[in-house]
């Protein structure tokens, strides 16, 4: 760099005009024109050579941090736009559904580029091999590599699809955290891999393959780049998703047009099935339910057509249909499965109705195939509001740097209102499960349930720690704890197990204020840890509505003075002397305070007790069991349980 960066004296700028002689110019001018890092020592090195003051220098010295602090936050910023591009242009690519391979190939070449990474890779599981595949590369070089096929559980792959979460190495062969094989050992020793991340594609709860990104040195992978490549895997478990859902659709619709065929051969009955086929398509085009396509059937066949759960309909009937894909006689009915994939989804019945030609069975067939790609559209549809309502909940539990404008505009496109007053709520199960299938089983119905009540109340809802996080209104008139207490019952009802819910104080400006839904969500989850410590499982209830407990619900609550306030004279007392106060207050409680029953629990006289107990009258006061005092020293007696060495 020039000396005319540093000089004292003021010096012309390029238009002529007088620049004064500040300490910033120089790094501004280093920020301009994009400088390296390296470049802004330049004017202090100068400075020094000089022989400039050293106020003067100390001042270049400052300047010289905040220019690069600036600096940092502009390359931030720059990384930031790239990925958010490279994202939208990957959703753009799964809407157009310009391939599948075109899109995941689209998703690795970004993925690659983004993280800055040598390789970058996605395996499928193959549920008919029991086994993993690599489905795309790019940047690998190794032809045994981009061959693998790994068995379920094998490699860090098989990590991240036991975990379902994302996992790193950065040094791969001396990993022992994951089930290492010969082949892959062989194939990323090929390859020259060293550091690897990564992250599970998931549907639903389940993971269905893995994206990778690698690199052939020693490499930590920050937060932000797990994340970013976690993004890309959504997209890319999004992409084959949509792409199963169209195979399934152009299959369905292929044996719709093969029915069609065979009725269009029946002359006698063309104006009926091209009747049948106009109401159903009306039906598809303007939303109409299941119910909708029973009543049209109905019409058409002269008969009465239900649809009906699985469980409803006759075993051995709807089974043997869906085995061969026709309706089935049943006494005077006719069953029809509504399958799809190989789920059965219920089953469409005409009644009453012993007689009916190969065309009209076709019709009824026909009217099952309709049904079913209305029961996935409804299911694919519900499954991709809730994802999106999660994701944008987790953004604002998460990421406290996002753009209000763009959070408004994701919120409106649900029909939620951020500006709007809400509250945070956190619910968790509390029944027992009997092992972990189970635990996991109940999870998911508490999620699928809250998302249904954050839809039908224009809220949002995300499952997080084990439970589920609630971002619901407060409508006008209504308050935190019935809010909560509701929605308890509500859970409760639809899982058919005990929920309890935990609410924040009501929170305003959501999306200018982000920072307030993780504040709330913690005041949340302590108003849940309350109930349960309380005792009141299945019950909800707000931080407000706890008293003095409300100190153990504050962020900057006190526990060891309130525990030393309320029974600090005997713990204190019984240090003192090697008594045992404490225990026979616990006990005493513990016995519903009766002294005969904790005279056996403790395994001493009666009259022991009674001395004991008028010893911690006179150091708590006559009214130590008075209903308000005993339920605090009960609290603070658990507190000081909890909070004693071996109680974690």
């Amino acid at each position: 760099m020039s000396r005319d960066h540093v000089q004292s004296a003021e010096r012309p700028a390029d238009n002529g005009a007088v620049l004064p002689d500040s300490v910033e110019a120089p790094f501004l001018e280093l920020l301009a024109r994009g400088a390296s890092v390296d470049a802004y020592e330049q004017p202090v090195l100068l400075a020094r050579a000089e022989g400039r003051p050293a106020e003067r220098i100390a001042a270049l010295e400052q300047a010289k941090l905040l220019a690069l602090r600036v600096r940092a936050e502009l390359e931030g910023r720059r990384r930031r736009e790239a990925e958010l591009s490279a994202l939208f242009e990957t959703a753009h690519d799964l809407a157009g559904l310009r391939g599948l391979d075109a899109v995941l190939r689209a998703i690795v070449q970004r993925a690659r580029s983004l993280l800055g990474t040598d390789v970058a890779y996605l395996s499928l599981n193959d549920p008919a091999r029991g086994d993993t595949y690599m489905r795309v590369t790019e940047g690998s070089v190794a032809a045994r590599f981009q061959q693998l096929r790994l068995g379920m559980g094998e490699g860090l792959g098989g990590l991240v699809a036991q975990t379902a979460r994302p996992y790193v190495t950065d040094d791969y062969f001396r990993d022992d955290r994951f089930q290492h094989t010969l082949s892959i050992d062989a194939g990323v020793r090929d390859e020259g891999l060293v550091a690897i991340l990564g992250v599970p594609l998931m549907l639903g709860p389940h993971v269905i393959g893995v994206l990778f990104a690698a690199d052939r040195r020693a490499r930590v992978f920050e937060r932000e780049q797990i994340a970013l490549l976690g993004s890309f895997a959504a997209l890319a478990a999004a992409a084959i998703d949509t792409a199963n859902l169209l195979t399934e659709t152009r299959s369905a619709l292929a044996r719709l047009e093969r029915a069609n065929e065979i009725i269009r051969d029946r002359s006698g009955v063309i104006e009926r099935a091209s009747d049948v086929h106009d109401r159903l398509a009306e039906l598809v085009l303007r939303g109409g339910g299941v119910h909708d396509v029973a009543a049209a059937v109905s019409e058409v066949l002269d008969g009465t057509v239900e649809f009906t759960e699985a469980a409803a309909a006759p075993g051995t009937a709807l089974e043997a249909s869906r085995a061969e894909g026709h309706a089935m006689r049943h006494a005077d009915d006719w069953i029809a499965a509504v399958a799809a994939g190989g789920e059965l989804l219920g089953a469409l019945v005409l009644r009453g109705h012993p007689g009916l030609d190969p065309v009209d069975q076709r019709t009824l067939e026909r009217a099952a195939m309709v049904t079913s790609l209305l029961l996935l559209a409804r299911r694919s549809a519900a499954e991709a509001e809730q994802r999106v309502r999660g994701e944008l909940l987790d953004d604002l539990l998460d990421a406290r740097d996002r753009d209000p404008r763009l959070l408004r505009e994701r919120a409106s496109r649900l029909h939620a209102d951020l500006d709007a007053t809400h509250v945070v709520l956190a619910a968790r199960l509390d029944g027992a499960a009997a092992d972990a299938e189970q635990e996991a089983a109940a999870r998911r119905r508490l999620w699928s349930a809250a998302s249904h009540l954050a839809a039908t109340r224009h809220g949002l809802a995300a499952a997080r720690d084990g439970g589920t996080v609630l971002l619901l209104p407060l409508e006008p008139g209504d308050s935190a704890t019935e809010l909560a207490r509701r929605t308890a019952r509500h859970l409760g009802g639809a899982v058919h197990e005990a929920v309890t819910v935990g609410a924040s104080a009501p929170v305003e400006e959501l999306a200018a204020h982000p920072d307030a839904v993780a504040a709330a969500y913690a005041e949340g989850r302590r108003c849940l840890d309350a109930l349960r410590l309380l005792g009141r499982a299945g019950d909800g209830a707000a931080a407000e509505d706890f008293g003095f407990l409300g100190l153990l619900l504050a962020g900057d609550r006190d526990l060891t003075g309130f525990v030393d306030r309320t029974i600090g004279q005997v713990v204190a007392y019984d240090e003192r002397r090697g008594t045992d106060l404490v225990r026979t207050l616990d006990a005493y409680f513990a016995c519903g305070m009766s002294p005969a029953r904790t005279k056996d629990e403790l395994h001493v006289h009666v009259n022991t007790v009674a001395q004991r107990l008028e010893r911690v009258g006179r150091l708590l006061g006559a009214d130590w069991q008075s209903p308000a005092r005993a339920l605090e020293i009960q609290l603070a007696l658990r507190l000081h349980r909890l909070s004693g060495p071996g109680q974690r």
